[in-house]
């Protein structure tokens, strides 16, 4: 299990390798992308899979720095599918409206080999 706390510039990041689910939401936005993905990184590429894993990406917001890691890291569960470790199934959701995250969502699917869905959805408003 992989836990880390959203904050103001990084997103929730939950990953259960027992049960396949993945789930990193929020923004990222912090400037040292690097040092915040590259544990995420290495506890995917080190750890074993007991079940499919079903990878939810809910990013409201992120900066360059941080959509390099991401497509690295989707790029490491790229591979685990094509070493036969596990199967991979993305979820990506935009907010409905939101061209640019959908855009996003696109042009990952279309750079790995993994099946991945783009989905509008409508987020409550914070009161």
């Amino acid at each position: 299990m992989l836990y880390i706390k959203a904050t103001e510039t990084t997103p929730l990041v939950s990953f259960n390798s027992d049960n396949g689910e993945f789930l990193m939401a929020g923004k990222s936005i912090t400037e040292d992308a690097d040092a915040f993905f590259q544990p995420i990184i290495d506890w995917v590429t080190h750890s074993e899979f007991k079940s499919p894993i079903k990878l939810v990406v809910d990013l409201e917001y992120f900066n360059i720095s941080s959509s390099k890691r991401i497509l690295y890291l989707l790029y490491k569960f790229n591979e685990l599918v094509d070493q036969g470790a596990t199967s991979v199934n993305v979820t990506w959701l935009y907010q409905k409206g939101d061209e640019d995250m959908m855009e996003v969502g696109q042009d990952y699917a279309y750079m790995v080999n993994i099946p991945f869905d783009v989905k509008e959805i409508e987020r409550q408003m914070a009161v």
